[in-house]
C-alpha cells in the first residue's frame, strides 16, 4: 500500500511538474506578447498627444484672432452682443462649407467618444471643422474628433507598419493615448477602458490594460510637459459636515435629471434641425441661434468651458442664483443645439461646465453646502447622464475639485444618480439603414 501510494504520489508530482512546465512557456509567451506592445504603445501615446496639442494650439490662435485681434484691428467692441452674433453666425457658415465641400466623416451626432476606425481621408476635414467650431465659440470640445482622428491614423499606419498587431489593439492604444492626453493622466484612460472589452472575456483586466496604459501614460506625460493643463477650479478646502451625503445625492440627482433632459431631447432636436438638408444653411442658422444663446447667457457660456468654469468659479459671488440658473440652462441648450446641428466636437467638456455651474447654483441656494461638494456633485450628475460612464464621471468630479476627501461621498452620491440614468438612451443618434 505504501509503495503503491508512493508510486501514485510520484506520478501525481510528475503530472503537476509536467503541467507546470507546459504552463511556463505559455506564461512567458503571454508576457513577451505584452512586452512587444510597449514601444508601439509609447509611440502612439506621444503622437496622440502631439495631434491634440497641435489642434488646440491652432484653435487658440484662431480664437484670439476672432475675438480679440480682429475687433481691435477694426476698432469695434469685441465684447458687444452683435460681435458675438456675427462671429457665431460666421462660424456656422464656415463649418457648413467645410462639411459640404470636404469629407468630414459621419454626422457627429451619430458618434460617441470611441468608435470604429474612420477612413483616413476624413481626418483633415474633421480637424478643420473642430478647430473652427471651438475657436468660434461653439459649445463643444475636441475629445470626439481628435480621438477619432488618432484611432484612424493608428489603425491605418500601425496596421501597415506592424501587420501582426490587430486593428482592435491599435484602436485601444490610440483611444488610451488620446484620453490620457486630454485629461493629463493615464488614470482616466484606465477607468474608461475598464468598462470596455478590448480583448477576449478570459483576458485578465491588467493584461488588457497593459499596453493602453503605456499609451495613456505617454500621452499624458507629453501633454503635461508641453502644455501643463489644469482642469481643477480653485475652491475652499472641503470640510465634512453632517448631511453632506444627502446634499451630494440630491445635487447629483438633479444634475442627472438635467442631463437626461438634454439626452432625451437629443433625437427630437436632431430630427427637427436636420429638416434643413443643406449643411451650409443649417449650420449658418444654428450658428446664429448659438449667437442668440451667447448673448442671453453671456460670453462665459461660449466655447468648450474649461477656462470658463475656472472664471465662473472665481467670480461666482458676482452672480445671483437666477444668473447661475440661466447659465446652466443656456449652456445645456447650446450643447444640445451644437451637437445636433452638425458642428464637429465632443460633448464631455461642455457638460463639465454645466455641472460646475449647477454646483455653484446649489451653493448659492444653500450656502451651508460646501462649494467643493456642490460643484463635484453637480458635475457628477450631468456628466453621468451625458456619457453614461460612471468611472469617467467620478474621475472628472474628483479632478475638477481636487479633493480626495470627497471620493467616499461622491461614490455613494453616484448611486441614486445612476438609478436615474441606467437603461436610458445614450446621447448618440442611431443611424437608420437607407
Amino acid at each position: 500500500m505504501t509503495r503503491c501510494g508512493g508510486s501514485g504520489g510520484e506520478q501525481g508530482d510528475r503530472a503537476e511538474d509536467s503541467a507546470g512546465a507546459a504552463a511556463m512557456p505559455s506564461a512567458r509567451g503571454q508576457a513577451w506578447a505584452l512586452a512587444r506592445l510597449a514601444l508601439p504603445a509609447l509611440v502612439v501615446g506621444v503622437v496622440c498627444s502631439a495631434i491634440l496639442l497641435a489642434v488646440t494650439a491652432v484653435e487658440h490662435l484662431l480664437q484670439q484672432a476672432l475675438w480679440h485681434h480682429l475687433p481691435s484691428a477694426l476698432e469695434v467692441d469685441g465684447a458687444s452682443w452683435w460681435w458675438t452674433m456675427a462671429v457665431l453666425t460666421f462660424t456656422g457658415l464656415m463649418v457648413g462649407l467645410v462639411v459640404w465641400k470636404i469629407p468630414t466623416g459621419p454626422d457627429p451626432a451619430t458618434e460617441g467618444l470611441l468608435g470604429p476606425p474612420l477612413p483616413v481621408k476624413v481626418i483633415p476635414g474633421m480637424l478643420v471643422g473642430v478647430i473652427l467650431s471651438m475657436a468660434g465659440g461653439v459649445s463643444l470640445g475636441p475629445e470626439n474628433p481628435v480621438t477619432a482622428a488618432n484611432i484612424a491614423l493608428a489603425v491605418a499606419i500601425g496596421g501597415r507598419l506592424l501587420p501582426g498587431i490587430v486593428a482592435q489593439t491599435w484602436l485601444g492604444l490610440a483611444a488610451a493615448g488620446t484620453i490620457g492626453a486630454l485629461f493629463g493622466t493615464p488614470v482616466a484612460a484606465a477607468l474608461i477602458l475598464s468598462e470596455l472589452t478590448l480583448g477576449g472575456r478570459p483576458t485578465p483586466l491588467w493584461d488588457r490594460l497593459f499596453a493602453p496604459l503605456i499609451a495613456a501614460g505617454a500621452g499624458s506625460i507629453t501633454t503635461v510637459m508641453l502644455a501643463a493643463p489644469v482642469l481643477s477650479v480653485q475652491v475652499p478646502p472641503y470640510s465634512p459636515h453632517a448631511g453632506d451625503l444627502l446634499a451630494a445625492a440630491v445635487i447629483a440627482s438633479v444634475g442627472a435629471v438635467l442631463g437626461l433632459a438634454v439626452v432625451l431631447a437629443f433625437p427630437h432636436t436632431h430630427r427637427l434641425v436636420h429638416r434643413i438638408r443643406h449643411p451650409v444653411v443649417r449650420l449658418t442658422l444654428a450658428g446664429a441661434l448659438l449667437g442668440v444663446l451667447g448673448v442671453v447667457g453671456g460670453r462665459i457660456t461660449l466655447f468648450r468651458g474649461v477656462e470658463e468654469m475656472k472664471e465662473l468659479t472665481a467670480q461666482a459671488a458676482a452672480y445671483t442664483a437666477a444668473g447661475l440658473a440661466l447659465i446652466v440652462v443656456v449652456k445645456l441648450a447650446a450643447l444640445l443645439l451644437a451637437a445636433t446641428a452638425g458642428f464637429i466636437g465632443g460633448r464631455i467638456f461642455p457638460a463639465v461646465f454645466a455641472g460646475v455651474a449647477l454646483g455653484l447654483l446649489a451653493n448659492a441656494l444653500v450656502p451651508a453646502v460646501p462649494v467643493s461638494l456642490a460643484i463635484a456633485s453637480g458635475l457628477l450628475g450631468v456628466v453621468l447622464a451625458v456619457t453614461q460612464q460612471g468611472w469617467l464621471s467620478l474621475f472628472m468630479a474628483a479632478t475638477v475639485v481636487a479633493e480626495l476627501q470627497l471620493l467616499p461621498v461622491l461614490c455613494l452620491a453616484l448611486l441614486p444618480a445612476w438609478l436615474l440614468v441606467t437603461g436610458r438612451p445614450q446621447m448618440v443618434i442611431e443611424e437608420r439603414a437607407a
